[in-house]
């Protein structure tokens, strides 16, 4: 949780997100005064830092965007064709992350094009994966949870021959 002058009044006509986000803070003597809960979990060491541990829940920066990946799912379940669905950041190759989704539902595979276009409807253009993989059923782990870890990588992106361009001025080709 964070506190402060420097803490906003809430989410932009999401009242229900501030209420889960934007709590009073009892720590405070001004009236009205809130804390946020950020979703980072951190612990004290003994010689007075904070060490970070990571996030209690699944939001994600890829390119300097926030994303939270159950905002994805949500608008990926809502398409006619998907039953159930799930979002990664993966990093095959170091400096190389996308948001992957991985979609069960119809028997034929969804169209990727299709998915994208639903999706950009609802979220802007940095919350639509790259990526869609098509799966009979996604793998569970024994309390029932989806297993991130076992989710198959997904095939290399392909390269489309003719979109090359040539870098045309010195700026482009440095």
């Amino acid at each position: 949780h964070i506190g402060g002058v420097q803490v906003g009044r809430g989410y932009w006509q999401r009242p229900q997100l501030t209420a889960e986000r934007f709590i009073p803070d009892a720590f405070s003597g001004i009236p009205g005064a809130r804390l946020y809960r950020t979703g980072d979990v951190a612990r004290w060491l003994a010689d007075g830092t904070l060490e970070y541990l990571g996030r209690a829940d699944f939001q994600v920066k890829l390119r300097g965007f926030r994303i939270e990946l159950g905002e994805v799912e949500t608008a990926l379940r809502t398409h006619p064709g998907v039953r159930d669905a799930v979002a990664v950041v993966r990093e095959e190759t170091r400096g190389d992350a996308r948001l992957v989704a991985y979609v069960t539902g119809d028997s034929t595979p969804l169209e990727a094009d299709a998915l994208r276009a639903h999706l950009l409807k609802q979220l802007p253009q940095h919350m639509v994966p790259t990526t869609f993989v098509h799966l009979g059923v996604l793998p569970l782990t024994p309390s029932g949870k989806v297993d991130r870890k076992a989710l198959p990588a997904p095939e290399a992106p392909t390269v489309q021959r003719g979109l090359y361009v040539a870098p045309r001025t010195p700026t482009e080709e440095s």
